[in-house]
């Protein structure tokens, strides 16, 4: 190795071990921009402190987008409001800022199937992860699933653990499919030790008085409803079904035979 050589090899060894990838991949072409327009040392390292900050953010909530486990990516830009007018369209906006995470508050989309729910929510789950919230989606069957594998294996106290962490826990499609009594309980606990702890986002085609035919006990149900709906924002989705109306365009668009 040559003299002149070595002091970049060391810095880019440091910059390795203080795991500062971008500074490491970008010192050199910013050196040369940095000469070129006769910038100062300070602004040469405020330059590349910027650029590994914001490609840290970045990968940060790539992570945390990953982490979610949406089953598809869905964002407010795409949400066509004027296709389900009797919803509150400042309410979702509003909480498109996150600031209900903050709060611990509680969201509810309760409407028709078909009428954009899984939508809003994953939308609004999504910014939560862009905004530094540590977000994990499921539908409903499938968490209660998890939740009765994991106490059969005797895992259930470590996915407690990793629900409580998050900030926001979405369970979409609540009431399709009915649950058996332990699966009920342990729902319940879930929306229990979330309580004022975190925000929890909920899905459901069920208006709140059939709920009991989904977790069987009135007693139950009651108790669950009364600490989801404190402190909650209730979003209400009752128009025709997206599905619905495209299956009807279709047939209306097919060419009529004699």
């Amino acid at each position: 190795m040559k003299d002149q050589d070595k002091p970049t090899v060391l810095l880019e060894y440091h910059l390795k071990k203080l795991k500062l990838p971008t500074i490491l991949r970008e010192y050199a072409a910013m050196a040369k921009v940095c000469s070129q327009d006769r910038s100062d040392y300070m602004t040469y390292l405020l330059r590349l402190t910027e650029r590994e900050l914001l490609d840290r953010e970045k990968r940060a909530a790539e992570r945390r987008i990953k982490q979610a486990a949406f089953p598809v990516i869905k964002t407010m830009d795409t949400f066509d409001f004027k296709a389900q007018p009797s919803i509150n369209q400042q309410l979702v906006r509003e909480l498109m800022r996150g600031e209900y995470i903050a709060k611990k508050e509680n969201v509810l989309l309760i409407g028709n199937s078909g009428t954009g729910k899984t939508h809003l929510a994953s939308a609004m789950a999504f910014a939560a992860c862009a905004q530094g919230s540590k977000v994990k989606f499921y539908s409903a069957t499938a968490l209660v699933t998890e939740l009765m594998e994991c106490r059969e294996e005797r895992r259930l106290q470590r996915l407690q653990k990793q629900l409580q962490r998050l900030h926001l826990l979405v369970i979409d499609e609540l009431g399709y499919v009915p649950f058996s009594k332990i699966g009920a309980q342990m729902l319940f606990e879930v929306v229990g030790r979330a309580y004022e702890q975190q925000s929890l986002m909920i899905t459901t085609n069920l208006p709140f008085q059939q709920w009991t035919e989904v977790f069987g006990s009135e007693r139950l149900t009651g108790a669950l409803l009364d600490r989801l709906t404190h402190r909650c924002h209730i979003i209400e989705a009752n128009g025709e079904s997206y599905r619905l109306r495209q299956a009807k365009r279709r047939s209306q668009a097919k060419p009529k035979t004699n």
